[in-house]
């Protein structure tokens, strides 16, 4: 059973405060990960993380999102990259120390963009990652657009091209909120399963994001999972909450838990 599991940027730092990664829900998350494919030996996992306060913070700066030309431009993505790359390399190596068997597949070195639009990733390398038994690892990074020059790809992105790939029995979305409300900003009401045609009427109701974030907040991520399960009928995605001691272990066993369903 493939699943594809994201680790939300507002989860894993203090969005509040730049390059603050919060290590401590790190190694937790990290430790029901590994709980969690002890107890279902078939579970193969493509992990993700979000940039939160490293990534979002200096795209925010650069204006990277919006397309890259000038030479300030430029380096402003080189320094986006690198300091996504920080927060990956404490993601890999925490979940190492738990026993995962990671391995990073870099959005900004193995994949292409068009008119900010993810069209290319080594998808084949990570099938075959996943067939030896390794836990790949996506990240919100930097990518090259064939239009733009230079582009933000989000997890997501990453996440729904692999997916037409991959074909992963469902997508798990760990933020800090406990799922989709239908009454944002006051977050009293989940909506526990959400649709097309639910987002007709509810679009205007759900927020963005408090602090930086160059890739759209909580209305992005439900707008990319509607139209990726409308391209892959079957597939279901879930938005629940981190933040509570076991909750990831639950959402990667099917266990019963609070949050949103997204479907077609």
């Amino acid at each position: 059973m493939l699943v594809f599991l994201k680790l939300g940027g507002s989860l894993i730092t203090d969005k509040s405060l730049p390059r603050t990664a919060r290590q401590d829900v790190i190694g937790r998350l990290a430790a029901e990960v590994a709980q969690a494919r002890r107890e279902r030996p078939d579970l193969a996992l493509v992990l993700g993380h979000g940039s939160g306060s490293f990534g979002h913070v200096e795209a925010q700066r650069y204006g990277t999102a919006r397309g890259v030309s000038t030479p300030a431009e430029w380096r402003g993505m080189a320094e986006v990259w690198r300091v996504a790359d920080l927060l990956n390399r404490i993601v890999i190596d925490v979940f190492a120390e738990a026993g995962i068997p990671v391995m990073r597949f870099s959005p900004s070195s193995g994949g292409m963009g068009q008119s900010g639009r993810v069209v290319a990733l080594p998808s084949e390398p990570l099938r075959m990652a996943l067939e030896g038994g390794l836990v790949p690892v996506v990240y919100g990074d930097v990518m090259l657009d064939q239009e733009r020059g230079g582009m933000i790809a989000s997890t997501e992105a990453s996440f729904a091209y692999l997916a037409a790939r991959l074909e992963p029995h469902r997508i798990l979305l760990a933020g800090l909120e406990r799922g989709v409300y239908s009454d944002f900003p006051r977050g009293r009401t989940v909506i526990p399963v959400l649709t097309r045609r639910d987002w007709d009427t509810l679009r205007g109701q759900v927020g963005g994001s408090v602090n930086a974030d160059v890739t759209g907040g909580m209305a992005s991520k439900v707008e990319g999972m509607l139209d990726l399960m409308g391209s892959l009928p079957g597939l279901r995605a879930f938005i629940y909450s981190g933040e509570s001691a076991g909750a990831t272990r639950r959402a990667l066993l099917g266990e019963e838990l609070e949050g949103t369903w997204i479907r077609d």
